[in-house]
């Protein structure tokens, strides 16, 4: 019904990255929405404190991306709790702020393995079991999963000081493509939401005149808050976005307007 709210109740939703920051924002504006959350993080301690102010039934998750045993595990962990879940979040993400020539191979490995591998090893973990699964009870257009990926608009535009964090997003976005054509013909949509700059502990540990050489470029004149991230998600999440998939959105006060 047009202008009602949207209505999760009855489904679950794993998120990566939630123990804060847009990841944390994104678990509360599902579960506020009736989604049960699967909340997964590398920090035990933030994940848990995360999921007791979510309640509503609400799971803590410790996993480290980067190893694809604990991926497969975590996919196990949800599964056991909550069945295959209907939304999956790709939210963790992984990001060191220097010029290019100041990396080595071990920092480009964990920015590969986060931000890129993590999302195409969680990905192929929970379709497994997705498509195993078959249709939901009395649906016969499949489990109707929605995947949302997070990039970053550096993985449209380019960023200096992140050409290999850049990279990686690019990859996500062309992942996120390319899986949504492949999965179509299961009623599977998968979009993704590329943030600007947002208020989260990363960008508050840049040094005070990049933070205000940002927002001087951004139209809004403000960063965005990761709630205003969050409700991107939930639109993709939602059956609003049933006939919408393969599909990028840049949330960034119009910072980057790329096609």
């Amino acid at each position: 019904m047009a202008g009602a709210e949207i209505d999760l109740t009855g489904r679950t939703a794993l998120v990566t990255g939630a123990a804060s920051g847009i990841g944390r924002a994104i678990a509360g504006t599902l579960t506020a929405a009736g989604a049960t959350v699967a909340a997964a993080d590398r920090d035990a301690e933030g994940v848990r404190a995360a999921v007791t102010a979510l309640g509503a039934g609400a799971t803590a998750h410790v996993v480290d991306l980067a190893d694809p045993a604990a991926v497969l595990a975590l996919r196990d962990e949800v599964v056991a709790q909550h069945g295959p879940p209907h939304v999956l979040v790709h939210a963790a993400g992984f990001d060191r702020v220097e010029p290019f020539m100041a990396g080595d191979d071990a920092l480009w490995t964990q920015l590969t393995a986060v931000n890129f591998l993590g999302p195409v090893r969680l990905s192929h973990a929970v379709l497994t079991s997705v498509l195993a699964a078959g249709p939901d009870a009395g649906s016969g257009a499949g489990r109707s999963l929605r995947i949302v990926t997070i990039a970053s608009d550096a993985g449209r535009v380019g960023s200096l000081g992140e050409t290999v964090y850049a990279g990686t997003k690019g990859g996500v976005i062309a992942f996120t493509k390319s899986l949504a054509r492949e999965m179509a013909r299961h009623g599977i949509t998968v979009n993704c939401v590329c943030p600007g700059p947002t208020d989260t502990p990363l960008l508050a540990s840049l040094p005070e005149k990049v933070r205000e050489g940002l927002v001087r470029a951004i139209p809004f004149r403000r960063v965005a808050q990761p709630s205003e991230i969050a409700d991107a998600v939930l639109f993709f999440a939602s059956d609003r976005a049933a006939y919408v998939t393969g599909q990028v959105l840049s949330v960034s006060g119009g910072l980057t307007m790329a096609d």
